[in-house]
């Protein structure tokens, strides 16, 4: 069965093909496919074709955005059809792949994954560096990145303000910063209770808690796509070393959906068998409820087995 391991449209983000190329392999996907867009040279990045190698990738495409989504989906003369995309993208590869997915001639995927997601829970212990770093880090990866600081302390918040401001100017990605930190937000609240609250009403794709006592607070989350607990688990170890696979669920859809996993490459097919003893106890129980619901051959076709053996 062809599967399909759809990356983000950035071509230098190797990590998010480790952490579907991986998990496809070990599940024993037979064909697996990736897709990437080419640079302005026309030509996809070495490191993204070193990485597909090494992780038993079997077709490279040279193509990205939501028009592979939509040739992957339906096949074309150069591209043949797959049954599932996975993987995070822009705004456009996600909506891309909800159409496709809800186009019975299409094809399943993992999850919405789109722009990346970040909230911090912070009280006054936090480091203001920190947490500034944390934002910023997230915020880098797209103009429509959210980064949202929620926080006890009105002064970390100054302080986390201020840190931010600095530090932007010192990274390369400063065009797509300046977008993403406008539309970013500090929000200031009484308790962690209530921060909580609003965590679990935004659903992160990614919630740093950067409190004095940070796994008290973890029994409380209910709606993440991955918890980074205290100063030293900044969300960078989980994209690239701290284990855990980082494609992830991101606009609130953590409410319903949790990060990739061999579950997504795999299916589940159930199976039953009952001996006649198993048939005899069971058949009676199926045939009544049958007639509760007025569904006469579901009945039937139990009815008459029982009746056989009756006979025999």
């Amino acid at each position: 069965m062809p599967w399909v391991c759809m990356c983000p449209p950035d071509p230098l983000r190797c990590r998010q093909r480790l952490l579907l190329a991986v998990p496809a392999r070990i599940a024993g996907v037979p064909r697996r496919v990736l897709a990437s867009p080419p640079g302005r040279d026309g030509k996809i990045n070495s490191a993204v074709l070193v990485a597909a190698q090494l992780c038993g990738i079997d077709t490279v495409l040279k193509v990205g955005g939501a028009q592979a989504i939509a040739a992957l989906a339906f096949g074309t003369e150069s591209v043949g059809k797959v049954d599932k995309i996975l993987g995070p993208g822009n705004a456009w590869v996600t909506a891309a792949k909800q159409l496709v997915a809800s186009d019975p001639a299409g094809a399943a995927i993992d999850m919405p994954a789109g722009p990346s997601e970040v909230l911090v829970i912070a009280d006054h212990t936090a480091d203001p560096e920190f947490v500034a770093a944390d934002l910023l880090a997230q915020a880098e990866h797209d103009v429509l990145s959210q980064a949202i600081l929620v926080t006890t302390s009105a002064a970390l918040a100054n302080e986390v303000a201020e840190a931010v401001a600095r530090q932007m100017t010192l990274l390369s990605l400063l065009t797509i910063l300046r977008q993403s930190i406008a539309t970013s937000r500090c929000i200031i609240v009484p308790n962690l209770a209530t921060a909580i609250a609003v965590s679990n009403d935004y659903a992160p794709e990614h919630l740093l808690l950067a409190t004095e006592d940070p796994r008290a607070l973890l029994e409380s989350v209910r709606n993440a796509g991955s918890v980074f607990l205290g100063p030293w688990s900044p969300e960078p170890l989980g994209d690239y070393c701290s284990g855990t696979n980082h494609v992830l669920p991101t606009f609130g859809y953590a409410r319903a959906y949790s990060g990739v996993s061999l579950y997504e490459f795999q299916k589940r097919i159930t199976v039953q068998e009952l001996s006649a003893a198993g048939f005899k106890s069971l058949g009676p129980t199926a045939a009544t409820l049958a007639r509760l619901e007025g569904l006469d051959a579901h009945a039937a076709a139990v009815e008459l087995r029982l009746a056989a053996m009756v006979r025999q």
